[in-house]
């Protein structure tokens, strides 16, 4: 069943609304059993559904089919988001308790983590191995260019693009 969403925005808003109501219950069900949980199906399928509307897309020839690719994108974003979470509460469970940090500064360090690994998502993989491999484990970029088999030069503009994403993060 193909679906087209006029470019008027009235009648874009119109499709939307009945791509929602012929779909949405597949949709939280799918997302149900892949989880297990009500609550996050629900968000997530309202995520799928809000990010379809700002899309604007114009026509889906497949509703079912094109939903289910964005849910995933979604999903995997936020498989990824829980991964970052529970290593940083993991990290925290290990800290001696006066120097636990508040829940404010909790949520601080977590949203940032977040916007870092945005930001690592975006780089193209072989920079943000390199990134990686110089920042978490320490490499210098001789062993960062034998590791990836690329020359030192490549690193080191696989580094400055990296920097730059991070200086664009911090702007």
């Amino acid at each position: 069943m193909s679906q087209t969403l006029p470019a008027n925005n009235d009648q874009h808003l119109r499709a939307i609304e009945a791509l929602y109501s012929g779909h949405h219950g597949w949709l939280y069900a799918t997302l149900r059993k892949k989880l297990g949980n009500a609550m996050d199906a629900a968000d997530l399928a309202q995520d799928t559904f809000t990010r379809i509307l700002a899309s604007q897309v114009t026509v889906i020839e497949q509703p079912r089919a094109y939903l289910s690719c964005v849910a995933k994108g979604i999903l995997v974003n936020w498989y990824q988001r829980k991964a970052l979470e529970r290593a940083y509460l993991e990290a925290l469970a290990q800290l001696p308790a006066p120097e636990v940090p508040s829940p404010e500064s909790r949520f601080m360090v977590l949203e940032t983590l977040h916007e870092i690994d945005a930001m690592l998502d975006a780089l193209p993989p072989l920079v943000k191995r390199a990134f990686l491999l110089s920042q978490i484990s320490g490499l210098k970029y001789d062993d960062i260019a034998e590791q990836l088999g690329v020359s030192l030069i490549t690193v080191k503009r696989y580094m400055k693009q990296a920097f730059v994403q991070c200086l664009l993060l911090v702007e």
